[in-house]
């Protein structure tokens, strides 16, 4: 059924079994052309990474972070994205984690880092600089010197950039990450939770690991005005984070009640599509 040649049968077995390895609730996986298509699909999105890298496809985005009080812009996250020469714009949700489970992420995410850092150093305004850090980045030897590199080429205040990392960035080795982010803080940097709630151990996470700020993940704010459940959840948050005095961040704000509802509830910033995109 699956072909008479050794080398192709070989590599129909080899694909299915890497999809079983990935799929947990299927232990034995038995070869299909849609299963194919999709490695195929996959290896070339390696190769088209590695190009987009050297060919200077990759751009960055702003997104507004704003005060809450007065609605004045604080800063900017920095958004990635790839503009493809034959598929036009493609999706972080599709190349991140083919980027992830490659290892490419972390010489894109170097880029992302001293992009940002360059372009916010010419601005006429000092607003902070959000960057994203990816968990591979974190564990590499060189990461803080890579950062202080950077921070030197730019010439960009260490006070105005933040990086985000989540709960995976710390499960893996968190003696080493506590390390990291003890230098990180001692050179001026700020350190952001991202997607708060949505990890395994958020509580003690925010006792043992030194943050400047809480960001909750937009999944928790959006209609949290029509939503008792997502309501009790930012509001804990929110006294989590007054309690421990951490600033806490509400990201996905996209309508006026999501914003009257943390302005009631003293949330000290905001972003999301409600002041643009």
């Amino acid at each position: 059924e699956d072909g008479r040649e050794p080398r192709e049968l070989l590599h129909k077995s080899d694909v299915a079994m890497y999809r079983a390895k990935t799929d947990a609730d299927m232990p034995i996986c038995l070869f299909n052309e849609e299963m194919d298509r999709k490695s195929r699909e996959k290896t070339q999105m390696v190769y088209d990474l590695r190009l987009a890298l050297q060919s200077n496809q990759f751009e960055l985005v702003y997104q507004l972070q704003n005060e809450l009080d007065s609605l004045a812009p604080v800063g900017f996250e920095v958004l990635l994205r790839w503009n493809h020469p034959t598929r036009g714009r493609v999706s972080p949700v599709e190349f991140i984690p083919v980027a992830e489970e490659t290892g490419l992420i972390r010489d894109i995410g170097h880029w992302v880092l001293r992009e940002a850092c360059r372009e916010a150093a010419s601005w006429t305004h000092p607003y902070s600089v959000a960057v994203n850090v990816a968990p591979q980045q974190l564990v590499q030897p060189s990461f803080v010197e890579d950062v202080m590199d950077i921070l030197m080429e730019t010439g960009i205040d260490a006070g105005r950039v933040e990086l985000e990392i989540t709960e995976a960035s710390i499960i893996d080795d968190q003696a080493h990450t506590l390390k990291v982010m003890h230098r990180l803080k001692a050179l001026g940097i700020r350190i952001a939770m991202d997607d708060f709630g949505t990890g395994y151990s958020s509580l003690a996470t925010l006792q043992a690991f030194p943050f400047d700020k809480i960001k909750i993940d937009r999944s928790f704010v959006q209609d949290v005005h029509k939503d008792a459940q997502r309501a009790a959840i930012v509001r804990s948050t929110l006294l989590l984070g007054s309690a421990l005095n951490i600033p806490v961040l509400a990201e996905g704000v996209e309508v006026e009640d999501e914003l009257r509802f943390l302005r009631t509830e003293r949330c000290a910033s905001v972003q999301g599509y409600y002041f643009g995109k």
